[in-house]
């Protein structure tokens, strides 16, 4: 018969780590306990001296295009008079 403890422990991380931590934890739909055991477990089983895995380099795509010219960017009026012209009523 085996038997699992859980212990509660207290560590200290910078406060700018814990908010990426629960905003992180927001996002995935999990907390931020899950997602300190994710990161534990993997640091664990990585056998050591590895580094991880390096990350792929972002493949940047770019296309012809830009702005319509004439359009106007100083106000939002003026630009949604660029889009849909000037008798229609943008959405607000």
């Amino acid at each position: 018969m085996v038997i699992w403890l859980q212990v509660k422990t207290t560590i200290e991380i910078p406060d700018e780590l814990l908010i990426a931590a629960k905003k992180r934890a927001a996002e995935t739909r999990s907390t931020v306990r899950a997602l300190v055991e994710r990161g534990l477990r993997r640091e664990i089983q990585r056998p050591s001296g590895t580094k991880p895995p390096a990350r792929r380099p972002i493949r940047w795509v770019s296309a012809p295009g830009g702005l319509p010219s004439g359009l106007d960017l100083s106000s939002r009026e003026k630009m949604w008079e660029g889009f849909e012209g000037p008798t229609s009523t943008p959405y607000r």
